[in-house]
């Protein structure tokens, strides 16, 4: 799966997207933020705090709910503000 990561999530994970294969047991976005959370410092840098990051499975924005099925590119986004 690739997982892109956009604004301030790419600066402090440090690249701009990555190839993964997802353990067993990664059912939600929700499960997939905690999974990346514990692969580093860097990770758990960008991830602090989860609830705030939007997510979209093949360019669909979802909810931390939503299961993860077999989707092919999930990407990472901090809060957007409108103006």
């Amino acid at each position: 799966m690739k997982i892109v990561y956009f604004a301030w999530v790419r600066e402090r994970v440090g690249i701009p997207e990555e190839e993964v294969a997802l353990p067993a047991g990664l059912v939600t976005v929700s499960d997939l933020l905690h999974w990346l959370k514990g692969r580093g410092e860097n990770y758990d840098a960008a991830l602090q705090a989860p609830e705030i990051v939007r997510v979209a499975l093949d360019q669909e924005h979802v909810e931390h709910s939503q299961p993860i099925g077999d989707c092919r590119e999930v990407a990472i986004f901090p809060p957007m503000t409108g103006g």
